[in-house]
């Protein structure tokens, strides 16, 4: 199951068209995406159940091929958590040793925009990180990583984009507000539900600018998977519905590059992973 937010409302995306979720139960199921995030169960339980009228008049492949329908899946999210050096190759092209465990960090909520909506460029030293994300659909404290899961509501991409000189401007680095910038954090282009992908661990994953592949890798390259990720976390902070988790990014970034190379305004930054359809963001001066 896919769920969209198009043109503001909770959507379903199927192959042969789409479903408006509070239009289709007849104001049942919420029509807000976020709200839509935290009823997951109720959704997947009414789809299968009912088969609902699908409207042919825009399919999925219409959406990927026009993005600028899409909004970003979760608008709100309470908590965002990100991952460093969750990829073993990522750690050496830093220089930096692995991590014992999870190495977390936030991003802001203010931060997050649609799958096909334009990067502003504060610096000339923005950098792309490539990313699996996790949507929470159940939250709770203290999940066991055999039940963790159930607590995800679904997957998307994410670009964690960075802002390198305010990132390393301090000793030690900060991340945080460097990550945070106005829409430097695209996620979507819809959450795709555990039951369509054969494994969440091992998916290709991937970022292309201007055409040119630089990163590349699959997820089962993590250190910690996304179970391990989610048990991790709500040991520590109650996780809700509509939590992102950024789960890391494989080599390739444009800062560990030798000279270091960033987005510039007119790049066209595409973001995949296998299954989950594509990001496009152009990149444009603020």
């Amino acid at each position: 199951m896919k769920l969209a937010n198009l043109d503001g409302r909770a959507t379903l995306v199927t192959d042969t068209g789409i479903i408006d979720l509070a239009n289709a139960s007849d104001g049942v199921l919420p029509s807000d995406p976020d709200q839509a995030v935290a009823h997951i169960r109720q959704i997947r339980a009414w789809f299968s159940g009912n088969r609902p009228h699908v409207d042919t008049r825009v399919t999925g492949a219409q959406l990927l091929a026009d993005l600028t329908r899409l909004g970003p899946p979760v608008r709100a999210p309470r908590q965002i958590f990100a991952v460093g050096l969750n990829y073993a190759d990522h750690s050496d092209e830093t220089g930096l040793a692995l991590p014992e465990n999870p190495l977390v960090f936030t991003k802001f909520a203010s931060a997050i925009t649609g799958p096909g909506d334009a990067i502003p460029l504060p610096t000339d030293a923005c950098d792309w990180e490539v990313e699996l994300v996790a949507a929470i659909g159940v939250g709770g404290r203290h999940i066991a990583t055999e039940q963790a899961l159930d607590h995800v509501a679904g997957f998307c991409i994410g670009q964690d984009i960075s802002e390198r000189r305010s990132q390393m401007a301090g000793t030690p680095p900060q991340f945080s507000l460097a990550k945070s910038y106005e829409r430097f954090a695209p996620i979507g282009p819809w959450l795709t539900t555990l039951d369509e992908l054969d494994d969440p661990n091992d998916l290709a994953i991937e970022a292309v600018l201007d055409g040119e592949t630089v990163q590349s890798g699959r997820t089962k390259q993590m250190i910690f998977d996304v179970a391990t990720l989610v048990s991790h976390l709500s040991g520590i902070c109650e996780l809700f519905p509509g939590d992102l988790i950024f789960t890391g990014t494989p080599a390739g970034v444009g800062y560990s590059r030798t000279p270091a190379r960033f987005l510039a305004p007119g790049n066209m930054l595409r973001s995949t992973i296998e299954g989950l359809g594509e990001l496009r963001n152009p990149c444009t001066v603020p």
